[in-house]
């Protein structure tokens, strides 16, 4: 695949979130806010971008028998650094993410991802392909927790100081004054029509898209062709 059409699947013909549909355990369960949705996105990317890295350093001296159990512990590992990272440096935000952040290991995306494309590719494709689908699913996290922060609790951007420190602090936008809260959006059933609500808006967008293509491929004029004959016609 090309650059452009690597970088199209990542972000929509190919979304984990929204076509594939993988990762929906921590998609649902942590994209309460936006900083929440933005700390599991960044590193769920990271993730995605180093594991499909070393993957395709290692495709052609890993033999078919012990090809997955290497690619999960290429992406234990790069979970761990994260973990300690994040523990380093965002402590408070990785006691609320829990244990999201270990479980990125057995998110499909990762190891479909792996498998699918970084062990067949060189590195710079199965770099690009990591990157662009961490960016899709992370941009769907962002999406889900702020509609589900806005709705819920009439804010945005509320606590960022916990991914950024106290520059942070006063991030908050109050888009509600004097909001008494809905507790339905920040709760799971809220996380099930977020998502579905994103799910129908692509797929009304892809079904415009097409309708256009098709009508444009419709009014392109017919171009007629001369047919020479040679020899006897009886």
């Amino acid at each position: 695949k090309s650059y452009r059409e690597l970088a199209l699947d990542g972000l929509w013909n190919n979304n984990p979130a929204t076509v594939q549909i993988l990762g929906l355990c921590p998609l649902l369960a942590v994209t309460g806010t936006v900083v929440n949705a933005l700390g599991l996105g960044l590193a769920t990317l990271v993730v995605l971008m180093g594991s499909n890295i070393c993957v395709s350093l290692i495709r052609q001296y890993v033999t078919d028998a012990v090809r997955l159990p290497a690619f999960v512990m290429i992406i234990a590992a790069m979970v761990t650094v994260i973990e300690m990272l994040m523990q380093a440096f965002t402590f408070e935000l990785y006691e609320i993410l829990g244990i999201f952040i270990p479980l990125i290991v057995t998110n499909c995306t990762v190891l479909g991802r792996a498998d699918a494309f970084a062990s067949k590719n060189p590195v710079l494709p199965a770099a690009l392909d990591g990157f662009m689908m961490g960016l899709g699913f992370l941009v769907i996290l962002l999406i889900l927790g702020g509609m589900r922060e806005l709705i819920g609790l009439g804010t945005l951007f509320t606590n960022m100081q916990l991914l950024f420190g106290p520059m942070a602090a006063d991030w908050q936008i109050q888009v509600v004054e004097n909001y008494g809260g809905f507790l339905f959006a920040i709760l799971p059933p809220g996380a099930f029509v977020g998502l579905g609500l994103i799910i129908a808006g692509k797929n009304v967008i892809d079904k415009r898209l097409k309708a256009i293509q098709k009508a444009r491929a419709t009014d392109e004029p017919k171009v007629s062709r001369r047919v020479r004959t040679t020899g006897k016609v009886s």
